[in-house]
């Protein structure tokens, strides 16, 4: 589905899960792998009901980075780095073209903590300093990789003003997705 085909499908009274079910449809694309989950991600302008971006899970290259990152692209991040990109701004300053009421959809909770070393999720949120207003999750983020989720990402983003909400809709669906790359992997071998 592409970004019109959300647009045009959005229900009036339900527009959050359409905007779910896109960003299911970007984590769909990611290749699976035994060392990630296959996360997708929408930046939303919530007024107009419009996809700013999309992005899901090593969607970019990591020499598309420009902050030095050579961890793996992640979902919400690709979703900056295409904005940046589209305005010609390094990724932090890209606050400065949002829409006033930007949203962002992911299906798993943003990273709080990365392997490699690199910037979380969190802090790239919390670096456009208040220009993403909500953050939509389909799921929390299995202990797989990095220890279980204590929430401390949310709470960050909630003390940082950022309402934080899950969206229980689709939850099963979305679970599936999400670890399925990492699953589908280990059941091959």
């Amino acid at each position: 589905m592409d970004v019109a085909e959300c647009q045009s499908q959005l229900p009036e009274n339900n527009h959050h899960v359409a905007f779910m079910e896109h960003a299911l449809s970007c984590a769909r694309k990611s290749p699976p792998a035994p060392n990630k989950f296959c996360v997708g991600a929408c930046l939303v302008d919530a007024d107009e009901g419009r996809v700013l971006s999309t992005g899901y899970s090593l969607e970019l290259p990591r020499n598309a980075l420009e902050d030095g990152d050579q961890g793996s692209t992640h979902a919400e991040q690709c979703c900056f780095i295409k904005i940046a990109q589209k305005h010609g701004l390094p990724e932090e300053r890209i606050g400065d073209v949002l829409p006033p009421n930007t949203v962002l959809y992911t299906t798993m909770e943003p990273c709080n903590k990365r392997l490699s070393g690199n910037r979380t999720c969190v802090d790239r949120i919390l670096g456009l300093r208040g220009s993403v207003k909500a953050i939509y999750i389909g799921i929390r983020e299995p202990d797989t990789f990095v220890g279980k989720s204590t929430g401390e990402g949310n709470r960050k983003l909630e003390a940082a003003g950022i309402r934080v909400e899950f969206i229980p809709e689709t939850r099963l669906e979305r679970v599936r997705a999400i670890v399925a790359g990492f699953f589908c992997v280990f059941s091959a071998v």
